[in-house]
């Protein structure tokens, strides 16, 4: 999760455990603090999707390279060598077998290899005369495939996670400006019990990166030390 979203939200969380501690008759902000919780939730909910999503994307790459690594070392070269004798015959087949991806992108290591396939199944006849081992070719398929599979989730675990990226950003926007709603009204129900007035400050408050100037409301002292963003 971005650190600034994060931030946010915690304060977010901190802000409606003080006000369910310490609830408020006054009907206008009992709905106030009910969609602050509400808020809350979605983002938890996001929060979730975000990280699975950064999970499928790892976890497809780390798919994808062992893959590679499988096909290179069993498959591709045994195709390689069965499609140069079979160049005997075939001249063009020498080449056809030869596996030169053009980068080494995932991109290109299936294109590469999907036409490598493609012109085994299409000379099987004649590359079985060469040693072709079928087991070998239905393993090439089956490990092509999963490749295949490996690239979907991880450009679906990329949309999701940039997805709930932004979503989340939007949710930690919501819940500041919600907190702000509520910091009048407790500033006024708190005005003559210190204690809670400063719970209440403390807990609607963002906090930030150490080392960088506090940032105080408008017309606030001016302060340094760790960056304290009240929300109101």
């Amino acid at each position: 999760m971005n650190g600034d979203s994060r931030r946010k939200i915690e304060m977010g969380v901190r802000a409606l455990e003080f006000s369910q501690a310490h609830p408020d008759t006054e009907p206008t902000m009992a709905t106030t603090v009910a969609r602050l919780e509400q808020l809350l939730a979605q983002a938890k909910a996001t929060a979730t999707v975000q990280r699975d999503g950064f999970v499928n994307v790892h976890a497809a790459a780390a798919r994808k390279k062992e893959l590679q690594r499988q096909m290179r070392a069993g498959p591709i070269p045994h195709l390689g060598e069965v499609g140069r004798a079979a160049a005997r015959e075939v001249h063009e087949l020498g080449k056809t077998f030869t596996f030169r991806p053009g980068a080494s992108t995932s991109f290109a290591f299936r294109t590469a290899a999907r036409s490598m396939l493609t012109a085994a199944q299409e000379h099987r006849e004649l590359l079985t005369k060469y040693g072709l081992s079928q087991s070998v070719l239905d393993q090439f398929i089956v490990m092509l495939d999963q490749f295949d599979a490996a690239v979907v989730l991880g450009h679906e675990g990329r949309t999701e996670h940039i997805g709930a990226t932004r979503e989340l950003r939007s949710f930690a926007r919501e819940i500041v400006r919600t907190v702000r709603l509520m910091d009048a009204r407790n500033r006024q129900r708190f005005a003559d019990q210190e204690q809670l007035l400063g719970s209440w400050i403390s807990a609607s408050t963002v906090l930030g990166k150490p080392g960088r100037p506090v940032v105080q409301p408008e017309g606030g002292p001016p302060a340094t030390g760790g960056e304290v963003r009240p929300a109101a």
